[in-house]
């Protein structure tokens, strides 16, 4: 739970700064480290100024050295509360001057402002139906001193309002207008400009100034802003001044404004790190082109090229003639060689015998992984398209090792025998019978030829003897029978290495899906909810 939360509101600005913290913790780990600390900052001020009195409206008064900032606040206090004298700068340490003092203690001690002067309800231009104003007189912004500038910096990003006060000179001042005005262009609302001295200046000079300062401040993104040509000496133009700030403390709108705008500030530095449009996380094309590429990387295509192999031996073994079939069982079973015929080890343990993680084998997934995360990252900006990148490849080591279990543990029917096996294997051996059978009838008659015994004539059809058929018969038919037998083999083969191919690339799929596709799919999830809280933070309410 972050620390803002505590305020219990439902404003616009709670939303904002809700959407801020999740734009944050969505942000660690991927935007630079410099810019989550620069969230951090923002939802720590946001919450510490939240805590504290929301009675009461805090104005920082701002401007160079020499620009007159002591001599307003007392020209707008009535009383000599800053000192002014001709040494500068003047004011070196922030002087706080309070019309409602209930309550602003622990708002002055966060703001680490000591000396505080509390004003009676009914005093000067500022007296009436201002309780809960807090005037803050500050050093220069462009002190020689270090710990000056160090003070206005911290203050420029802690008060609720921003008055700039400059002079007729320095109105201009490119530190003035680079340093703070430019870095504060989404502070509009709650920026004040008053442009001190003016009484040295004829009303057509004055209204030269006024306009070109108001062109510099509107192409700073500062538009809108309300430049008072003011003159603490004569006091010319202090009502105007003292109406807008009387209004802005009124309202007491001015704290929820400044964070709003903090927030929207905080916000656009960070949309260079989003693209035009949310990303879609990988369809099914997406990820079937990579469980293809995948497999053919774990070596899909040398396991059905070995399932072809083995079953056609498996085969001859079983229909081949069975005079030579006996010859095949010297040629190793290319399943049993990839470790491929094992079923006396669990299916979660098996492995193949093939070369994991051969730099082939790597080179190939790095680039099935490569092309689905450019894919799958569209048109995310970095640092998002190497996070989708990271996501892809952080898991190579149980990628390859999941993708040889899922070789390793898919069913290939290895031990499975074909329906017609038996039946060729049956009339082989008939054949094979035949022709024993025919060899021997004729060698019997040669037999009892040579022991000089009277030999019967064998039984002929249409002209053939019988013996001499059989013999002929059994080798034809073992040989026919055989070459069907192949001929079969191979298509059968082919249709089990089909079978198996089909397995093998759903078993890669889903190692695929849960390794690769699914890291991918989260941090493309993350990215789109960075960017909608992104957009949420930024839309000041």
């Amino acid at each position: 739970m972050s620390r803002h939360r505590g305020a219990g509101s439902t404003s616009g600005l709670h939303k904002q700064l809700e959407a801020l913290d999740t734009v944050r913790g969505l942000a660690e780990g991927r935007l630079p480290d410099e810019n989550v600390q620069d969230l951090f900052g923002v939802l720590d001020r946001a919450s510490s100024r939240r805590s504290l009195s929301a009675d009461h409206t805090v104005i920082g008064i701002f401007g160079p050295t020499g620009s007159g900032k002591s001599s307003l606040i007392n020209a707008l206090s009535g009383t000599e509360v800053a000192r002014v004298a001709a040494r500068r700068p003047t004011t070196s340490k922030p002087l706080a001057v309070v019309w409602g003092a209930a309550g602003s203690g622990p708002l002055l001690d966060w703001l680490e402002v000591d000396e505080r002067h509390e004003m009676p309800a009914d005093s000067a231009l500022l007296g009436a139906d201002t309780g809960g104003l807090i005037l803050l007189d500050l050093p220069d912004f462009d002190s020689t001193a270090a710990a000056h500038r160090t003070i206005v910096e911290r203050m420029s990003g802690q008060v609720d309002v921003l008055l700039w006060v400059v002079d007729p000179q320095k109105y201009a001042d490119a530190a003035l207008h680079h340093d703070f005005l430019a870095p504060l262009a989404s502070h509009g609302a709650v920026t004040l400009v008053a442009l001190n001295q003016a009484d040295r200046l004829s009303g057509r000079q004055q209204e030269q100034v006024t306009a070109s300062l108001s062109g510099i401040l509107a192409e700073e993104g500062l538009r809108g802003v309300r430049v008072f040509p003011v003159s603490a000496r004569t006091r010319d133009g202090l009502e105007d001044l003292a109406g807008a700030i009387r209004q802005i403390a009124g309202r007491k709108q001015a704290a929820n404004a400044r964070l709003a705008a903090d927030v929207a500030a905080a916000s656009s530095q960070l949309a260079p790190f989003v693209g035009p449009e949310d990303l879609p996380v990988p369809g099914k094309a997406a990820q079937a082109d990579l469980s293809t590429r995948l497999a053919a990387a774990a070596g899909v295509d040398a396991v059905v090229d070995a399932v072809v192999r083995s079953y056609r031996r498996d085969a001859h073994a079983a229909t081949g003639w069975p005079v030579t079939r006996w010859l095949g069982s010297f040629r190793s079973d290319p399943l049993r060689r990839l470790n491929l015929r094992r079923s006396d080890v669990d299916a979660a343990l098996r492995r193949t015998s093939m070369p994991a993680g051969a730099p082939a084998q790597r080179a190939r997934v790095d680039q099935a992984l490569r092309t689905f995360a450019d894919t799958a990252a569209g048109s995310a900006v970095e640092p998002w398209r190497s996070a989708i990148r990271s996501a892809a490849r952080a898991t190579v080591p149980t990628l390859l090792d999941g993708l040889d279990q899922a070789l390793a543990g898919t069913n290939l029917d290895t031990g499975r025998r074909s329906w017609w096996w038996p039946l060729v294997g049956l009339l082989q051996w008939l054949a094979l019978a035949a022709l024993v059978v025919g060899i021997g009838w004729l060698g019997v008659m040669a037999a009892m030829g040579f022991l000089q015994f009277d030999v019967p004539d064998a039984p002929s059809i249409e002209g053939f003897p019988v013996p001499t058929l059989l013999i002929a018969g059994g080798v034809a038919a073992g040989i026919l029978l055989a070459i069907l037998a192949s001929v079969i083999a191979r298509f059968a083969a082919k249709a089990r290495g089909r079978k198996a191919r089909r397995r093998l690339r759903a078993a890669c799929a889903k190692v695929a899906e849960s390794v690769v596709a699914q890291p991918v799919s989260a941090e493309i999830r993350r990215y789109n909810d960075f960017r909608a809280a992104l957009e949420t933070a930024g839309r000041a309410k």
